[in-house]
């Protein structure tokens, strides 16, 4: 059992770029937990706009700090900020565009 004692200031690991940044973002992942098909953790990225793919995956997170807009590949749009919950489910498409570095915690699991 991997224990945290504050997911709203616990160091993450040095800042890497983010793949599917359309802006040059940089962005942290901070592992806690992985079996069995599922993972959760502590992620944190950048202001900028990226897109994102949930292929073979849902999602779920928490948003802890900053704010963002997702819209999906068929224009939905929705406002995140603190204590924001989202589901993104298997063959999500969209973009996200982060206003202020966000930091939230997250649970991924494999469809």
């Amino acid at each position: 059992m991997t224990y945290l004692d504050d997911a709203y200031t616990v160091a993450m690991p040095p800042a890497v770029a983010k793949p599917t940044s359309l802006t040059g973002q940089r962005e942290s992942t901070l592992e806690l937990w992985r079996a069995g098909g599922a993972e959760t953790g502590v992620w944190e990225c950048e202001p900028g706009t990226f897109t994102a793919v949930r292929d073979g995956f849902h999602e779920i997170c928490q948003i802890l700090s900053g704010s963002a807009t997702l819209t999906t590949a068929d224009g939905q749009v929705t406002e995140l900020g603190p204590g924001s919950t989202v589901v993104l489910p298997d063959g999500w498409q969209g973009t996200w565009v982060v206003h202020e570095k966000l930091r939230k915690i997250y649970v991924t699991i494999e469809h």
